[in-house]
């Protein structure tokens, strides 16, 4: 991990957070808990999470530039997510990041950026 590059170059950029996002959302949508949360064309939803962990991750405003401020916990509330749905969205996340290959430390540290946000969009009392 260069500590001179953003999370987003870290990454490798454009393709390699592509990749990572498909490969996320494959996890997601075979998730006994998650997948029925997500439309059956998946393909929407994979822009805008790469638009917006391209502009999360440092590789610039992608996301605000084509939708506005991210306002993400608002664009959540009509999914039902609870803390432990919260925490099997960052387990898919982890098993992607292992599966395209994302190396320690920055695998930790990109789990650890996406923490707060999977918590703050919880809506949702525990199951």
């Amino acid at each position: 991990m260069n500590p001179n590059e953003s999370i987003y170059e870290n990454l490798g950029g454009a393709e390699a957070l592509h990749r990572l996002v498909e490969v996320f959302y494959a996890k997601v949508q075979l998730h006994p808990q998650l997948g029925p949360l997500f439309p059956e064309d998946i393909s929407p939803v994979l822009e805008k999470q790469y638009q917006f962990l391209t502009q999360f991750f440092g590789g610039g405003p992608l996301y605000s530039e084509l939708h506005g401020h991210p306002m993400m916990r608002a664009r959540h509330m009509h999914i039902p997510i609870t803390p432990e749905r919260a925490e099997e969205w960052l387990q898919c996340m982890k098993e992607a990041l292992v599966e395209t290959g994302v190396e320690e430390p920055l695998r930790s540290f990109v789990l650890s950026r996406l923490a707060g946000p999977a918590h703050h969009f919880v809506n949702m009392p525990q199951e």
